[in-house]
């Protein structure tokens, strides 16, 4: 199975040639591979420029958009400018972040697991970060969820899920709409990849309440939204996050935000949510 790999980068000259360093050490090297430069500042073109001299099948596209990072647009526009130079020529697509080092055997398996089963419409490992000396799980999700960092995604999969949704929540609205789909969502727990900046590191004050955005515009209602919210300010530590959250939330529904899937994904969505919510308690 042939994989192409887009990597959409913002001022990642500390990281990204780790990052394609990990790649070129694969075991099963990609067809193609674009980095999508998003108006850095830095030295990151330079550096992919060096990679693309030795390599072929690594490219770099420029693109001019605004510097403020808040999660999901910006990365899936740079996302979808990557994609939109590429060829449909793959059975695998797969978004991955800059600051990561993946194991020499990441793609293999991802491949081995597509080809085990043609229902798999999405599969991908594990995020570690640096603590005390020590690589430690990054556990900001639950295990049977891919990091929007690393998706890879069976090419049939991803047009039918309509690609990546521009809008934070991208990368859960995308394993949803695998569900409604029939689509089965692999994680592995043997590939660990090392995620070198942490999570949001380089977001402004107010992407705090995009979280809650997100999860109005995924057609969760208040009460999921609640515990969701509760759950993830408290695994990342920071208590008062939740009430961002909520806040978030309220603000997109009183502006009548537009919803990431149709009224009848939303039902299918909040059945799963709640299935999922009682599983756990009981």
């Amino acid at each position: 199975m042939d994989y192409y790999i887009v990597i959409p980068s913002h001022n990642e000259e500390k990281f990204i040639a780790q990052t394609l360093q990990s790649i070129i050490e694969q075991t099963v090297l990609p067809k193609k591979l674009v980095v999508v430069n998003d108006n850095s500042t830095d030295g990151t073109a330079d550096l992919v420029m060096a990679f693309a001299e030795k390599n072929q099948w690594i490219t770099l596209v420029n693109k001019t958009s605004d510097a403020i990072h808040l999660p999901g647009s910006k990365v899936i526009q740079a996302f979808q400018k990557g994609l939109e130079t590429l060829d449909d020529n793959y059975d695998i697509i797969v978004k991955a972040d800059a600051d990561l080092i993946f194991p020499p055997n990441y793609f293999e398996t991802i491949i081995r697991h597509f080809k085990s089963d043609k229902e798999i419409g999405m599969a991908g490992g594990f995020a570690y970060i640096k603590k005390n000396g020590e690589w430690i799980l990054e556990n900001l999700t639950d295990k049977d969820h891919i990091r929007g960092a690393f998706k890879a995604y069976r090419k049939d999969c991803f047009e039918q899920i309509g690609g990546l949704k521009p809008a934070m929540g991208w990368d859960t609205v995308d394993e949803l709409l695998c569900k409604f789909y029939n689509w089965k969502v692999v994680t592995d727990e043997s590939l660990k990849v090392r995620h070198l900046k942490p999570t949001g590191a380089n977001y402004n004050k107010e992407a705090r309440y995009k979280q809650g955005e997100a999860f109005y515009s995924l057609g969760y209602g208040f009460i999921i939204t609640f515990i969701a919210s509760l759950k993830l300010a408290m695994r990342k530590g920071k208590p008062l996050l939740f009430l961002d959250y909520l806040k978030g939330f309220q603000k997109a529904k009183s502006a009548g935000k537009a919803l990431l899937v149709s009224p009848e994904q939303a039902q299918f969505i909040r059945r799963y949510r709640w299935k999922k919510i009682k599983e756990k308690l009981f």
